[in-house]
């Protein structure tokens, strides 16, 4: 029953924060959110709740959207608990509060990991995983949720194959760089991880991927691809988090042959305009 008018959910996935163009649903969300105002004879239901807390998310008031979000939430919607959880893990709009992210997250992940693939809210549960694998990485201090390497790895390789999610494919290549929960790095299987990642478009995987072609001598020669890959990153990256990309690819140009660098220039060429084309 909840889940009839997912529309309705998806036209606001761009202010939740998930992604998509942004389409506001016509709801007015200028009155205070009340769960047992009524339109007409019906009472308001989880799903028109979660539009009300999404557009008031949007217009800026965190704490209306809260409310409705927090209401549209306990009634099973996977995206009220999705953006709550990450509202509780920014400090958007509430305290940070990393436990009680993982716990929205956590809901999700219990309830819906056997959701299709296909199936409309299939962005939010993914997402979901991935926020719980990357706590797992780190643990939560003072708290149940313990660092747990192994943990994380199995929650990233779930979200990677069975959803194909990208930043899964992305964190689940960076753990078989490292290893980690007594694994050994596996060059190969990051690599592999990663360039499912990168042909999604996903920049930091692009990056990590053309690094590792390029330096890691146990990939063989690969300096092209590797090169190619960081130049495609290199539009991507912004601010000091990404220098690395900068930087490295930088290095990589200064230390290939100008025919090295013609052909991944050439192949960088090619693989934008493919993209391009493909969206």
């Amino acid at each position: 029953m909840i889940m009839r008018n997912t529309n309705a959910i998806l036209c606001l996935a761009g202010a939740l924060g998930l992604g998509g163009v942004l389409t506001l649903c016509p709801l007015d969300a200028s009155y205070a959110f009340d769960p047992s105002a009524t339109s007409g004879n019906a009472q308001t239901t989880p799903v028109e709740a979660f539009r009300m807390g999404a557009q008031a998310y949007f217009a800026g008031n965190k704490q209306k959207a809260v409310d409705a979000l927090s209401f549209a939430a306990e009634n099973g919607v996977p995206a009220a608990q999705w953006k709550l959880g990450r509202m509780y893990a920014d400090g958007d709009g509430v305290a940070e509060d990393d436990l009680k992210a993982f716990k929205y997250f956590s809901r999700i992940a219990d309830q819906h990991a056997d959701d299709a693939p296909s199936s409309e809210q299939a962005p939010y549960v993914a997402s979901a995983f991935v926020a719980i694998g990357s706590y797992y990485l780190t643990g939560i201090q003072n708290t149940a949720v313990k660092p747990n390497v192994r943990r994380a790895r199995e929650i990233f390789t779930y979200a990677a194959s069975y959803f194909g999610n990208a930043d899964a494919q992305y964190n689940l290549g960076r753990l078989y760089l490292v290893g980690g929960g007594n694994e050994k790095p596996d060059p190969h299987m990051a690599a592999r991880w990663l360039k499912l990642a990168a042909l999604k478009g996903h920049y930091e995987a692009q990056a990590t991927l053309g690094k590792l072609l390029f330096f890691d001598d146990a990939m063989g020669p690969n300096r092209v691809r590797g090169l190619m890959w960081l130049t495609i990153a290199l539009p991507r990256a912004h601010g000091m988090k990404d220098a690395w990309i900068t930087d490295t690819q930088e290095r990589a140009f200064s230390l290939s042959s100008e025919t090295e660098r013609r052909r991944a220039m050439k192949l960088a060429q090619h693989w934008e305009k493919k993209d391009i084309a493909s969206r």
